[in-house]
């Protein structure tokens, strides 16, 4: 699975125009394949059955975090083997399923790296870009994924170039307003450093702070060699 990179580049790209495009159908992804276009997001809400089972998988196994390769046909009862068939863990594991196969679809891939982890804390806290062509990423519970737009951020300040501050202080964006937020259960797909055409253009985000007992449920694929 591709690991998570911190970019540490001083030169910015301004002169690169990306942009962020949202839709309600999962037909928006394919807009991902556009030059201009470093984030897509399909906007759903989670059925009530499926926040039941995400609730209790977060009860039951309030540790929970697993990793595996799957492919389109096996990605099912691998979910299944892993969440270890609790009361309502078939339909997790069928949601998650029908992203592999959107995501290998999409990408015309034969496996994916699929991570599922419930958090207590922020992964990675500071705003990063990813060397990976592309990753997906939902919220299945808990505060979601924030991001910045590509005109809105001074690329030298990432990595070593906050020179210890925070993202806050560093520079890296001037207002707070600048910072979007996806919604718990919106699918957003991360156009990466990795991309063809996409060098210095991949898009910063970070995983969100987490209050007092405040827990998130995140799923993340990924391309694999």
């Amino acid at each position: 699975m591709s690991a998570i990179t911190i970019l540490n580049s001083r030169t910015p790209s301004k002169t690169r125009t990306r942009q962020s495009i949202e839709g309600k159908d999962p037909c928006v992804f394919t807009d991902i394949y556009r030059d201009d276009t470093n984030m897509v997001i399909w906007q759903r809400a989670l059925s009530i059955e499926l926040q039941k089972a995400v609730k209790q998988l977060i009860l039951l196994k309030p540790n929970f975090q697993s990793a595996m390769v799957v492919t389109p046909k096996n990605s099912l009862a691998s979910l299944n083997e892993s969440l270890d068939a609790y009361d309502g863990s078939r339909t997790l594991s069928k949601d998650i399923s029908s992203l592999v196969d959107m995501f290998c679809c999409l990408f015309d891939l034969k496996q994916v790296g699929l991570r599922i982890t419930i958090l207590d804390r922020a992964m990675c806290p500071k705003f990063h870009v990813d060397r990976v062509p592309c990753r997906l990423v939902t919220t299945y519970q808990g505060i979601a994924t924030q991001w910045l737009h590509h005109n809105k951020v001074d690329r030298s300040k990432l990595g070593g170039g906050n020179e210890g501050k925070t993202d806050e202080q560093s520079g890296l964006f001037n207002n707070l307003q600048d910072i979007h937020q996806l919604r718990t259960g919106d699918v957003a797909l991360l156009k990466g450093e990795a991309w063809e055409g996409n060098e210095n253009a991949g898009l910063v985000h970070r995983s969100p702070s987490l209050l007092p007992n405040e827990v998130r449920l995140l799923c993340t694929l990924d391309f694999v060699d």
